[in-house]
């Protein structure tokens, strides 16, 4: 055991929304299962009625209007989300940020959770986001896409106090999401 604390290596935080769109959520957990669950059969429920898929756009603002619409209530979802996918119409690429104040940006790449910050002399210093910053650009293809999640997962392994079990990488494209396999147990050297 490398860490204090074990994650599951069963936990999939995503939930496929329709054949284009997936969902990933983080918060917790009561919230985040229950609204992941709310969204996705609501995102079927249109599908259905309306014999088409909504886009991640229309998706999106869907999903931050009942972000919305929970804060202004008593029991608002503690729920921090990204949401991705490709438009079925146009064959782009988008991926959006939302928090769980109803807060939403369409971003290149991000990051949630433990993967996001760390906070040594009370300021913040990014784990995850400082390697996307450095190594991310416009005409990225898959296989560099996968070396960048590798350097981030060994990042994480490097500075966090946690145990992996393994990383469940899912791929949307025009074909639709799929996961795909990723060999994470090899150990990672000191920086």
């Amino acid at each position: 055991m490398r860490g204090a604390t074990i994650l599951k290596a069963s936990d999939d935080k995503t939930k496929e929304l329709n054949k284009h769109t997936l969902m990933a959520f983080s918060g917790e957990a009561g919230d985040t299962i229950q609204f992941a669950e709310y969204i996705q059969a609501n995102i079927q429920l249109y599908s259905m009625r309306n014999d088409s898929d909504l886009g991640p756009s229309a998706v999106a603002n869907f999903v931050r209007g009942e972000l919305a619409r929970s804060l202004r209530s008593r029991k608002p979802y503690t729920v921090n989300l990204l949401l991705g996918g490709i438009d079925p119409i146009t064959n782009s690429p988008s991926l959006y940020w939302l928090d769980y104040l109803a807060a939403l940006a369409p971003v290149p790449y991000a990051a949630h959770g433990y993967a996001q910050y760390d906070i040594p002399f009370l300021s913040f210093w990014y784990y995850c986001l400082s390697i996307l910053d450095k190594h991310h650009h416009s005409d990225i293809d898959f296989d560099q896409g996968l070396k960048i999640l590798r350097m981030c997962t060994d990042e994480l392994k490097r500075r966090l106090p946690i145990d992996f079990k393994g990383m469940l990488v899912k791929v949307i494209d025009q074909n639709g999401i799929r996961e795909i396999e990723y060999e994470d147990s090899k150990p990672v050297a000191s920086a």
